[in-house]
């Protein structure tokens, strides 16, 4: 077991599992516009026969902080992208303008703010659930070294603190986001 690329494969697992998290939160509306809170939407474009993601029929902008301007590169296609906002679970009510569409961005309530808060809170467990479940495989995979004569019992020991401190250092960033997000949505 080579010590080295055994440390950086559950490392990179670890921060796949944070980097999706911070994405993921990005898709969350936090009362200011912002292009990833729609570029994931599913659109099913009739005269394509096919559904696409929104970043790839249209040019996605924020010209002002609560408008996200949204162009298709096809303007066939701008009642199918209505008709994808409209169905997503935004809640957020487009308007055509000529060739290209407008989303006004409204305040969040404070209701609205609290289940938003709460659906991260979700998203930031499943995060950590994640990384633990990077422990246990490479817990594991000592385990099994050590069984095989790979490695000692000492450096079983030493693996097995070192990936705790990962673990550790990687639920220790995800609790940080969620502070960072929660602030973010809270704010008025």
């Amino acid at each position: 077991m080579d010590e080295a690329v055994f440390f950086k494969e559950t490392e990179d697992h670890m921060k796949k599992s944070e980097e999706y998290m911070i994405h993921e939160f990005a898709a969350v509306r936090t009362g200011k516009a912002s292009p990833a809170l729609v570029e994931s939407i599913d659109v099913h474009v009739a005269s394509y026969g096919s559904s696409m993601k929104m970043k790839q029929l249209a040019m996605i902008t924020a010209p002002e902080p609560r408008l996200l301007l949204i162009q298709p590169f096809d303007p066939s296609t701008t009642q199918d992208i209505e008709r994808g906002i409209r169905e997503s679970k935004l809640g957020i009510n487009p308007s055509v303008d000529g060739k290209s569409i407008r989303l006004p961005i409204p305040e969040l309530s404070e209701e609205r703010r609290r289940d938003l808060v709460k659906m991260c809170k979700g998203m930031a467990e499943d995060a950590r659930v994640r990384i633990r479940g990077h422990r246990r495989d490479a817990l594991d995979a000592t385990k099994k070294a050590q069984k095989a004569g790979e490695i000692t019992e000492d450096d079983l020991h030493r693996y097995e603190k070192e990936v705790q401190a990962l673990t550790d250092k990687y639920v220790k960033d995800i609790d940080a986001h969620m502070g960072k997000k929660e602030e973010e949505i809270m704010k008025v």
